[in-house]
């Protein structure tokens, strides 16, 4: 079990952290398990998938394809130059994994996709993860992708937020004992869509967050006696929707038993209807067993900013708005800034 070198405040130093997710392959503990996450239908996983799998080819690692989707896109087409692809079985008219014929050829890696897919009967495995369990404890790396909605104990949750239902399904024990997880974000043109869809989509990010969350603190646990702890920093305004930031806050912090701030930058010229709605937010705010800071500052975003660094802060949840008044007329600009400026803190912005 290995050393991490410790901050002044007692916290893993982030670059041995960094370098521990990064970590290379180990023949000692057999092949290592690498998942690309989306949370919904078309966010690009697969590519990302085969893409790193190209770069791994390029840099001169031994790559082959086990399995791909039927019908592959176009722009998917280039990444599969170069890379051998073991030829799948046909058994009943369905396509499977050829497992002996890749343990023959026992590459270093293995990509994978359409994780969730279930072999017909009569196959050594019911399921293409359990193909994946073989290849691992052969030694075989693998890259695989997989969406949030064929996750088991996440299936009827995304199926009530996006009305997607699946048949098929891997257990979560299994994304968990991952070695390297990444989440794919939505691309830029499904965020544009309304705010409700942009509801929905937060929420799905939040889910594949907190299991990949799960995935590294488990990592952690496992290579020294330090887990993950998140301090979650919310941004209290008059027209904040400050419920759903909240409750996002609680429930991460108690999920890692960290802790959750809230905070407001004075304004000048407060009028009473945005005080007493101001007023109410914190309230919220502490009846959830939030740390309430009051901030003065002439610059809300270096104010907020400053905040979280001097406290450790590991995400900052804002609200955004149309409309005017976001962190006391903090417009869309600033927003921008306190995304690029927040360096290795996550900003999560909220429609309100």
């Amino acid at each position: 079990m290995g050393s991490h070198r410790l901050m002044s405040d007692g916290r893993p130093d982030p670059d041995e952290l960094l370098k521990l997710a990064n970590a290379e392959e180990s023949p000692d503990h057999g092949g290592k398990l690498k998942i690309f996450l989306g949370y919904y239908s078309g966010v690009g996983k697969s590519f990302r998938m085969l893409d790193e799998g190209r770069r791994r080819h390029d840099r001169g690692e031994d790559v082959v394809i086990g399995a791909l989707q039927p019908n592959v896109p176009p722009e998917i087409q280039p990444l599969l130059e170069g890379i051998k692809q073991i030829p799948e079985l046909d058994v009943d008219g369905a396509k499977v994994m050829d497992i002996e014929a890749i343990k023959r050829r026992h590459p270093e890696v293995c990509l994978i996709d359409g994780l969730a897919y279930d072999n017909p009967p009569g196959c050594e495995h019911a399921h293409r993860w359990e193909d994946v369990n073989a290849l691992l404890e052969a030694g075989i790396s693998v890259i695989t992708s997989i969406n949030l909605v064929y996750i088991e104990e996440q299936s009827a949750r995304v199926e009530a937020i996006t009305g997607k239902h699946v048949t098929q399904t891997v257990p979560q024990k299994f994304i968990l004992r991952a070695d390297d997880i990444v989440v794919v974000d939505a691309p830029p043109d499904l965020l544009a869509a309304s705010q409700s869809f942009e509801a929905k989509l937060s929420e799905l990010r939040e889910m594949a967050l907190v299991l990949a969350a799960d995935v590294i603190d488990r990592q952690l646990k496992a290579e020294s006696s330090w887990g993950a702890t998140e301090r979650i920093l919310v941004c209290i305004t008059p027209r904040a929707n400050a419920g759903p930031m909240i409750a996002s806050g609680v429930r991460n912090t108690q999920r890692f038993h960290g802790e959750l701030f809230a905070v407001s930058v004075t304004q000048p010229e407060t009028t009473p209807e945005d005080q007493a709605a101001l007023d109410h937010n914190l309230g919220l705010a502490r009846q959830a067993g939030a740390k309430v800071v009051l901030l003065d500052g002439g610059d809300p975003a270096a104010t907020i900013l400053n905040f979280a660094r001097e406290h450790g802060i590991t995400q900052i949840f804002v609200g955004h708005s149309k409309r005017s008044g976001l962190l006391g007329r903090f417009s869309r600009g600033p927003i921008d800034r306190l995304i690029d400026e927040a360096d290795d803190i996550d900003v999560r912005v909220f429609p309100n």
